[in-house]
């Protein structure tokens, strides 16, 4: 085996970190799959731990799994339809239960059904032309070393191989694998515990383009806040549920109340781009692996509007914040030069007027995203009017209209210029104080 210390590993993982995150950066939405047994109950990924299922009761629920033909590339066919540019798969969640033909874990789906899912999944994203992400968890509530592990240490090198193993399947039977995602470094709670230096190395070593999440315990290539949006330093993803209960299924009828509508997902898609983040939105196919008609509708209209204003999003962006902000209407995604901005509308003003505060330069065009029909400005000292706007909502999809406003140059801009109490007046694109 090949070990490395730390220090040479944060080395070797840094000089290449740009290139492998290069399509990361530039995709902003994917979707997240969990599927696995769980999905029979209907309670949710954390049925097993939660209603306190016997480990022999809960393997009872493998002999009925019965995922349809066909269900994984329904998976990535609405991924591609609702705009996403990658997918990420749960290949065994907590419950320890492995959906591919493993020779490392006999509790499998191949073993129980005859299917490799994980192969279905990889063949289906190739086909789509999505970004291959496997979802590996490192708690699992089947295996009898895993919870032994955290204090002996004949329990834990059996697990640790046990994990390293299962991956390196993962990793080696499929082809080019383009992210692992761990998930849950429990029981144990640190790298050193974990040796994830070492595996992580390892495992890099099979997939030298690979990108790896943040947790098993030691800082990788991108950070995973989960059911918020948190700006990092580093790269990052928000990674949310669209029901909003559970990430495996649960009744599509009585969920539907709970689930995100278009529209949200839109604003949380702005909010991961303007703060240089991306999006994982997870959906829950249901026990036979099919995607339920709610869902199905909810993400076909966000694809729908993407494949309208998808400039505002897709691609790499500059970290707006408050700067270049717009106004409580309207939020603003940027290219990184600054020289072309993206006015995301959330409600049409009924008097044919907006008006932005703050930018000391008049744009040279600014327009409609989705027609490119101009749109009438006049440019008043740091303020900037759009004029004669339609009466009705340009966007008849999501009524979420998209203004392009393009500069010569970066614009200056001042914050909020008129009231000092704000940041003192402080002009954030060149540094200097207006007051």
């Amino acid at each position: 085996m090949e070990y490395i210390s730390r220090r040479e590993y944060e080395e070797f993982t840094a000089s290449t970190r740009d290139r492998r995150m290069e399509w990361f950066r530039n995709a902003r939405f994917g979707m997240f799959i969990h599927y696995g047994l769980y999905s029979q109950i209907g309670t949710g990924e954390w049925s097993q731990a939660n209603q306190n299922y016997t480990v022999a009761e809960y393997e009872a629920l493998a002999k009925n799994f019965a995922p349809k033909e066909g269900c994984a590339r329904e998976w990535c066919a609405l991924a591609k339809r609702m705009g996403a540019k990658y997918a990420v798969f749960t290949t065994r969640h907590h419950e320890g239960f492995s959906l591919w033909n493993s020779k490392v874990n006999p509790y499998n789906s191949y073993n129980y059904c005859g299917r490799d899912l994980v192969r279905e999944f990889v063949d289906a994203c190739r086909e789509f032309d999505l970004k291959i992400g496997l979802y590996s968890s490192l708690m699992d509530w089947h295996h009898p070393d895993s919870w032994r592990c955290a204090n002996d240490p004949e329990a834990r090198a059996r697990f640790l191989q046990y994990i390293e193993d299962l991956n390196t399947e993962l990793l080696t039977n499929y082809g080019k694998i383009d992210i692992l995602w761990y998930d849950v470094s429990c029981p144990m709670e640190n790298a050193e515990s974990w040796d994830s230096v070492n595996r992580n190395y390892r495992l890099r070593k099979l997939q030298p383009d690979i990108i790896i999440n943040t947790r098993s315990a030691i800082p990788e290539d991108f950070g995973t806040p989960e059911e918020k949006i948190d700006a990092e330093e580093r790269d990052w993803e928000s990674c949310k549920t669209l029901t909003k209960l559970a990430w495996g299924y649960v009744d599509e009828e009585q969920s539907y109340p709970f689930m995100m509508r278009p529209k949200e997902i839109i604003r949380d898609l702005h909010l991961c781009t303007c703060k240089g983040g991306n999006l994982l939105l997870n959906i829950g196919p249901m026990p036979d692996g099919s995607i339920d008609h709610l869902t199905d509708e909810t993400l076909s209209k966000v694809g729908e509007w993407l494949a309208v204003n998808g400039a505002a999003t897709y691609g790499k962006k500059f970290r707006t914040g408050p700067v270049y902000s717009a106004n409580t209407l309207t939020a603003v995604s940027a290219e990184p030069d600054c020289k072309t901005f993206y006015l995301w509308n959330w409600v049409w003003p009924k008097n044919g007027e907006l008006m932005f505060g703050g930018y000391m330069d008049a744009p040279t065009k600014v327009t409609l995203l989705a027609t490119g029909e101009e749109i009438d400005f006049v440019h008043d000292g740091h303020r900037i009017f759009l004029k004669n706007l339609p009466k009705e909502i340009p966007d008849k999809i999501l009524g979420v209209t998209v203004i392009k406003m393009e500069f010569a140059e970066k614009p200056r801009h001042i914050y909020r210029s008129y009231y000092p109490q704000m940041h003192l007046g402080h002009d954030f694109s060149e540094g200097n104080h207006i007051w």
